[in-house]
């Protein structure tokens, strides 16, 4: 089929944090577009907040020290030191833009989260921060006259010419166009893969494209094997998996299970604040334990007033499911929230592609190492956002314009036996039961066979957002799976109940490069 090309100076896929604040940035150096596969990004499903060193009883160097110590000793250090350093500017500079974080009086309001030895996260709404980010910066960017935008135009492919990427191959789902994008240069801010689990907190939008189209690109994909479990999500009959933030534990919200016993005593000396990775798991012992689908997180103990104040869009949302947090036991199951692998990148965002950048969830700097620690991605996307911004523009200015021919596309017609909706159905069924909280060799060798039976996906080209997800998913799912396999040991977010000590050469970062 015939391919329409157009032209722009900078392309940004992705509209969420990192990829607002990256198009600010390129926006001093040339005309940028941004695209994104749907109006929602996980940005604003942000509920807890961001995390910095601003108060009065804080430190950047403090900040550093729990990073480092929630990464279970893979953290780059270096990654880490910009993070905590960069990131005071960067949050004043979102104020100065016109965030409203809360306040107590005239100054910031701080809480504190699981593993932070500090309160240093600020909030805004009460528990609507990534809403309320994602807003400032959309009225940033409409404000910039060189930023343009497309909605609900997926990204096939990225072009790639002797070794440069130039672009990407688009689907518009409005009119059915494939469209040819060609820049100097290209910053992926696509987000996480969170959809790969049939328990999620995450939007529907996170299927892993941009790691998958990297991958196919032949970019460097790194420490795939960690993926973050969030402890509490909201776990009724009719209800969404509706995230219940971290900062309910650290406002004193005390874990329960079915039998209403108090239970994190017996797996942390932090109890509730322990890092997540071991909350979960703790949450997962229990359900075992007890027979139970769920375990209770409980704020019943707190003020009434405190509760609806501080928690207005939970307290709200769980009302519609007939459970008023203030009075009653709240149902919670972990579920997948957070990759910490992604697309092999430096601190400046440049992958092993030149002309390719990544910034946000989709990329790997290893600043979050084995285990993010709480509330530390608003800030990743605001700090290496805009590094990976200006070190596209750098990168642009000293490249010309490319007028390379767009690829040929030959759509492949789905066969009536290829029933997309049921193997997206069965992949996130598998990755939560084989691939999930608790591992092991058995249970990773299932999963690594049963995705490779589907993996006859991704040699076709095909012409609708659904098929073109799931054989990103699919893609992504095998490399989770294999790095899952190959760690054997446990550190941060990946546990192997057949390897449960950290196991031989565990500092290595496990990567894959087509």
């Amino acid at each position: 089929m015939s391919i329409k090309t157009e032209y722009t100076d900078f392309l940004v896929i992705g509209g969420g944090v990192a990829g607002l604040r990256a198009a600010v940035e390129l926006a001093k150096s040339g005309k940028v577009l941004v695209i994104t596969k749907a109006r929602e990004t996980s940005t604003e499903y942000a509920q807890g907040g961001v995390a910095v060193a601003l108060s009065d009883e804080d430190e950047v160097g403090i900040h550093y020290e729990d990073t480092i110590r929630a990464g279970d000793g893979l953290c780059n250090e270096r990654a880490v030191k910009i993070l905590v350093e960069e990131g005071p500017e960067r949050i004043l500079e979102l104020i100065s833009w016109g965030a409203e974080f809360d306040r107590e009086g005239t100054k910031l309001a701080f809480t504190q989260e699981a593993a932070h030895t500090r309160r240093r996260i600020l909030h805004a709404h009460g528990d609507a921060t990534g809403r309320e980010i994602e807003g400032v910066l959309l009225n940033k960017v409409r404000s910039i006259s060189n930023i343009s935008k497309y909605e609900f135009a997926f990204t096939i492919d990225l072009l790639i010419n002797d070794g440069f990427c130039r672009g990407a191959l688009l689907l518009k789902e409005s009119n059915k166009e494939i469209v040819a994008i060609i820049s100097k240069a290209v910053v992926l801010a696509t987000g996480g893969a969170g959809q790969l689990y049939v328990r999620t907190t995450n939007p529907p939008v996170t299927t892993g494209d941009g790691m998958a189209i990297a991958y196919r690109a032949g970019a460097i994909l790194e420490d795939m094997e960690f993926v973050q479990f969030h402890p509490t999500t909201l776990y009724a009959p009719r209800a969404p998996q509706f995230l219940l933030s971290e900062a309910m534990r650290g406002e004193g919200g005390i874990l329960r299970n079915i039998n209403g016993e108090k239970f994190m005593s017996n797996y942390h000396p932090s109890v509730e604040l322990a890092p997540r990775d071991i909350v979960s798991r703790s949450i997962i012992s229990e359900m075992v334990k007890t027979k139970a689908r769920h375990v209770y997180l409980d704020l019943t103990h707190l003020s009434s007033q405190f509760i609806k104040k501080r928690f207005p869009r939970i307290y709200s949302t769980c009302l519609l499911y007939d459970i008023d947090i203030t009075e009653d036991l709240i149902p919670v199951c972990p579920s997948a929230h957070y990759i910490m692998g992604g697309v092999k990148t430096d601190t400046d965002g440049r992958t092993n592609i030149k002309g390719l950048f990544a910034a946000g969830e989709v990329a790997c700097t290893e600043v979050h190492g084995a285990n993010r620690l709480a509330s530390n991605s608003l800030l990743e996307g605001l700090v290496y956002g805009p590094r990976a911004g200006k070190a596209a523009s750098e990168y642009g200015g000293r490249t010309r314009k490319s007028k390379i021919s767009p690829p040929s596309y030959k759509i492949y017609k789905v066969r009536r036996e290829i029933e997309i909706d049921k193997i997206r159905t069965s992949l996130r069924r598998l990755m939560w039961d084989r691939a999930g909280i608790i591992r092991c060799s058995k249970s990773l060798r299932e999963a690594k066979v049963k995705v490779s039976k589907w993996e006859t996906l991704l040699n076709h080209n095909f012409a609708t957002r659904r098929e073109l997800e799931i054989k990103n998913m699919v893609t992504v799912a095998g490399l989770i799976t294999e790095a899952a396999v190959l760690r054997e040991g446990s550190i941060g977010a990946h546990y192997r109940s057949d390897f449960p000590e950290r196991g031989k050469n565990w500092k290595r970062h496990i990567r894959f490069n087509k």
